[in-house]
């Protein structure tokens, strides 16, 4: 029953990060179509992506601690993206060049929504593969 439970924990932050991203990706296009401000634009997506890194963080700890190997080795590659991103200080997006910005950072955030997905796929079948083992025992 733990290991339910820690799935479905693991579903619902992704939910969550899935959340972040898509917002990220909305500010962005209403920024491209002209319908915000790039400072609008900007503040509202440095809000959120400080949550987006601490959200991704807890999730591989999570997969860390309740022993999912393989679901924490696929975290990883993206936890060490957020962590290389904010130590070099480039995880905020500038509100001078976001224009120029603008098709590396969708870009950027719709390689991070596949890998999301993915992981979201991979989770819901560890899920089920979880339900399905203890009903047999």
């Amino acid at each position: 029953m733990g290991d339910l439970i820690a799935w479905l924990l693991s579903f619902f932050i992704l939910i969550a990060l899935l959340g972040i991203i898509l917002y990220q990706l909305m500010c962005l296009a209403d920024l491209e179509f002209d319908y915000i401000n790039p400072f609008d634009s900007a503040s509202k997506i440095n809000n959120v992506v400080l949550p987006e890194f601490i959200t991704q963080g807890v999730l591989c700890f999570l997969h860390l601690v309740t022993a999912h190997w393989m679901m924490f080795l696929l975290c990883l590659p993206y936890l060490y993206y957020d962590f290389k991103l904010y130590t070099e200080r480039r995880h905020l997006v500038d509100v001078t060049e976001i224009f120029n910005q603008l098709p590396w950072e969708k870009k950027i955030r719709l390689y991070k929504l596949g890998y999301l997905i993915v992981l979201m796929a991979c989770s819901i079948f560890w899920m089920i593969w979880s339900i399905v083992e203890d009903e047999h025992y």
